[in-house]
């Protein structure tokens, strides 16, 4: 199916709890595989505002991520640091690695990158910077339902 993303909804919000929702509230996500009638995997165009993050730095436990950017800089941080990525960069996040990531716009412009992760059933998301904050195992490998570990 050939879908034209100019066509595709554009999303804000996230489903963390609130006291993290100001951290992705420059996100905003085009979820091209779910226009395009795609299950085993996601696709997202993600637009990302100056001084916004992708996500919560994490890793999943039962899903690959791969990123790929197109417009702009985004730094990258991973538990080696933080790298630049500008456009023609990639990087992908095996599953069970555990590497907390996330993408930072540090810049004074909007990046826009390609997200693809796949959607294994019983993953989990794990968050070294909140290590009291984390996700029952998903049955269907999308939804999240987040959980505090001391609650």
């Amino acid at each position: 199916m050939i879908i034209d993303p100019k066509q595709v909804p554009t999303e804000r919000g996230t489903a963390y709890p609130d006291e993290f929702k100001p951290m992705v509230a420059g996100r905003i996500r085009q979820r091209l595989g779910n226009f395009a009638g795609l299950n085993n995997f996601g696709v997202n165009l993600v637009t990302l505002e100056p001084g916004s993050c992708s996500a919560l730095r994490h890793w999943h436990s039962h899903q690959d991520e791969f990123i790929y950017i197109l417009e702009g800089e985004l730094t990258l941080v991973t538990d080696a640091g933080a790298e630049i990525l500008t456009p023609g960069m990639a990087a992908g996040f095996p599953a069970g690695e555990a590497n907390g990531h996330h993408l930072v716009n540090q810049s004074s412009v909007v990046a826009v990158y390609l997200e693809v992760g796949d959607r294994t059933p019983n993953d989990q998301a794990i968050y070294p910077d909140h290590p009291d904050l984390t996700t029952e195992a998903s049955p269907d490998g999308i939804s999240r339902k987040f959980t505090r570990r001391d609650a």
